[in-house]
């Protein structure tokens, strides 16, 4: 009996999959038929429950995502993996692509589903670009980048240590230090070793 096999992804594990979730049990999904990945890049081909969900797929089954960035952003990859889809007899539906529900298994929805996957990997370049243009804007007007702090001397830990002395809290010191009070007591206790 074929049976529609879900499939939810989030890039982060603050992010959540409800929306997703709701989506596909709506459109016919069995909530044990449901495969969800959380923190997992669409840029990778492999991914948990991902490959789980491909190998509850048979001949007749149809793999329903909600939209085709939670496939993949490879246009590469996506047009392969339909391929390989149509080859082991399987479909795959779109909830949202291009406005509606398409079936890749049609000759439309597969137009379609080439159109998309090509736009979705143009997506992630021109993000890519707009990052990397960010960045080096960034840099040449000498602005913080993020990332890992600088690291605290010892002459500004012994400093800190010499306000802690003068009845400062030592918490509020840590925190204008940028490093939490049981780091500031650790690297204190290191320098009078």
């Amino acid at each position: 009996m074929a049976k529609l096999i879900g499939y939810a992804r989030v890039s982060t594990r603050q992010q959540i999959t409800d929306r997703q979730e709701a989506d596909l049990l709506a459109a016919g999904v069995r909530r044990d038929d449901l495969y969800l990945d959380r923190g997992v890049s669409g840029a990778r081909v492999s991914r948990p429950s991902f490959d789980k969900a491909l190998d509850a797929l048979h001949a007749g089954d149809t793999l329903v995502v909600t939209t085709l960035d939670r496939l993949g952003r490879s246009t590469q990859n996506m047009l392969a993996f339909s391929a390989e889809l149509k080859a082991r007899g399987a479909g795959m539906r779109v909830l949202n692509l291009g406005g509606g529900d398409v079936d890749s298994s049609t000759p439309m929805g597969s137009m379609l589903f080439t159109i998309m996957a090509a736009l979705a990997q143009m997506e992630l370049e021109i993000k890519r670009e707009r990052v990397v243009d960010s960045v080096s804007k960034r840099r040449e007007a000498g602005k913080d980048l993020g990332g890992r702090r600088q690291s605290i001397s010892d002459s500004q830990i012994r400093n800190a240590l010499r306000l802690v002395q003068g009845s400062e809290p030592a918490a509020q010191v840590a925190r204008d230090l940028g490093m939490s009070r049981a780091t500031f007591y650790r690297r204190s206790r290191d320098l009078s070793d």
